[in-house]
């Protein structure tokens, strides 16, 4: 796999984030323990996670990025993110992660579709639209239904909740989205 899923996932997410107004930082989200705020700080920091994975190192506390300027945090993350994913034999390392092992390339992959769908998230909890990169969110989608059993479906810590049924007409990302276990 290569990381132009996970750059499209960017550089959707980025234009979700971009439209974030301060007033908006304590709105709810999809995410049900998480405001704006909050979302806005596991998206940028998600990138910094994804670039510790790769590495093998431990993960560390960001700090709140919602306070300053979110968009050039996220920037320069997903770059950062994006560089670690194209070095050399990457993709073919076995990465270790909190949730346990797996190659490089099935994880730029879970990259893509948690920077995607928390792009989805925000743009849902900020009044945005929703129908974000319809090839992309069909790619993660045909991705998603592949890995994502009901064994890793329920209620919090777990992963994903139940899947939701999507509107007759939602968009691509809308379907990931409530496959995902949003209501759409």
């Amino acid at each position: 796999m290569s990381t132009a899923p996970l750059e499209q996932a960017i550089a959707s997410t980025r234009t979700v984030l971009a439209g974030v107004k301060a007033d908006q930082l304590d709105a709810d989200t999809p995410c049900a323990s998480w405001k704006v705020r909050d979302l806005v700080n596991h998206i940028v920091g998600g990138q910094y996670f994804f670039v510790a994975m790769v590495e093998g190192a431990p993960p560390s506390d960001a700090g709140d990025f919602s306070t300053g300027d979110f968009v050039a945090a996220f920037d320069e993350g997903s770059a950062t993110c994006v560089a670690a994913f194209k070095g050399d034999g990457v993709m073919e390392k076995i990465l270790t992660l909190p949730f346990g092992q797996m190659p490089g390339s099935a994880f730029v992959g879970i990259a893509a579709t948690d920077t995607f769908t928390h792009g989805w998230d925000l743009a849902k909890a900020t009044g945005q639209s929703t129908d974000l990169a319809p090839e992309l969110a069909g790619g993660l989608l045909a991705g998603a239904k592949q890995f994502i059993s009901d064994g890793i479906r329920g209620p919090e810590p777990m992963p994903f909740a139940a899947e939701q049924a999507a509107p007759a007409g939602a968009s691509t990302a809308d379907q990931l989205a409530a496959f995902l276990g949003r209501s759409v």
